[in-house]
């Protein structure tokens, strides 16, 4: 179609015969005529149509949460992490990946949600609800979306029932299991990793996956990683002279590696996430009495019944993060030394535990 605007011949081009037929080719040139009656160029109108198809394509949810995952990985998020947001938006993505984000509605999200609800997965739909509300944060903090739909959810969703990772509390018992770790048979790196463990108490995935670069024993201290703890920031761990007894026996076995606690078919790849809890299986004890994550509650109900530590310094053993941002910018130095001190007596009572029936605190 040739037309005329502003003094000037243009030329529209309505598509392909046969693939644009006669009938589609005139109503697209009546629409033209009356963009031209109005004032508009027809031509510009169509550029800008192709141009707003194609920001819709790289608008969609599955093209920001691809974003999202990228920003995950350029801050050094733990695989384990990224593993768990890319299985979540796999669930999300058969209703919600090819939708434009900014069109998505909370309707749409909550019969995504409730699909897996009504499945009975209530921690997979919980999780699934915060992992995209995070995909619609970023959009808005990108200019793809105005809105978070999920805000609008809360409480939409049944609220999956709390359950704690199970853990023994009581120190005859926490005696008993640790006599049964003392005569525990298996492989050098099992044997040091669930001995190790109840002493320092960080979390499971912190220890299997040390390395001896990590470890200064002549301070007595093991520095994990920002990159691999829950809170993203290095944790120092004091180091009882129980502990570095472990390590060094262990050292002669693993020492010419990276990984303290190597795994049986490679030296590249730690023992794997089951190792601890499957030996403390072997030893008799079922998942509803004690897990490898439970030594964490263990540590934290008896430091505390003891009186004898600040609050403060058993939080800051366990990694906890303290919910006051300017008293957390503050404290970050203190406790240390006390912290030193209760990893030796922590030590020594695991010690008195294993050879006494009463244990007074």
């Amino acid at each position: 179609m040739a037309y005329r605007l502003d003094g000037k011949e243009r030329t529209l081009s309505f598509g392909a015969y046969p693939t644009v037929g006669l009938r589609a080719t005139r109503d697209r040139r009546d629409e033209a005529k009356e963009l031209l009656a109005a004032g508009q160029d027809p031509g510009q109108k169509k550029k800008a149509d192709k141009i707003a198809r194609a920001i819709s394509a790289a608008t969609t949810f599955e093209s920001v949460a691809e974003e999202y995952l990228d920003k995950l990985r350029r801050e050094s998020r733990a695989p384990a992490t990224i593993d768990k947001v890319m299985w979540l938006l796999a669930l999300a993505a058969p209703k919600l990946g090819k939708r434009p984000i900014a069109e998505i509605s909370p309707p749409e999200v909550l019969a995504l949600l409730k699909g897996i609800e009504n499945r009975g997965n209530l921690e997979t739909a919980k999780r699934l609800r915060g992992t995209v509300g995070a995909i619609f944060r970023y959009a808005i903090a990108t200019a793809r979306a105005t809105n978070d739909p999920t805000l609008a959810l809360r409480g939409a969703i049944s609220a999956p029932r709390v359950k704690h990772r199970a853990a023994i509390t009581d120190p005859v018992a926490f005696g008993a299991l640790l006599r049964a770790i003392d005569g525990f048979q298996g492989q050098p790196s099992t044997i040091a990793a669930l001995k190790l463990l109840p002493l320092v108490f960080t979390r499971p995935g912190e220890l299997r996956m040390a390395e001896w670069a990590e470890f200064d024993l002549a301070n007595a201290v093991w520095t994990v990683p920002a990159a691999r703890t829950k809170m993203r920031r290095e944790h120092r761990v004091p180091l009882a002279r129980q502990a570095l007894a472990i390590l060094e026996w262990l050292r002669p076995l693993t020492g010419e590696g990276r990984l303290v606690f190597p795994g049986t078919r490679t030296a590249t790849r730690p023992i794997s996430e089951n190792t601890l809890n499957a030996a403390l299986r072997r030893l008799g004890y079922s998942q509803d009495e004690v897990t490898s994550h439970g030594f964490r509650a263990t540590a934290s109900t008896l430091l505390n019944e003891s009186g004898r530590f600040s609050a403060d310094a058993i939080e800051r053993a366990l990694a906890h993060q303290d919910p006051d941002p300017v008293r957390r910018a503050y404290a970050r130095g203190l406790f240390w030394q006390e912290r030193v001190e209760m990893a030796q007596w922590w030590s020594d009572q695991l010690d008195a535990w294993k050879g006494l029936d009463r244990v007074k605190l």
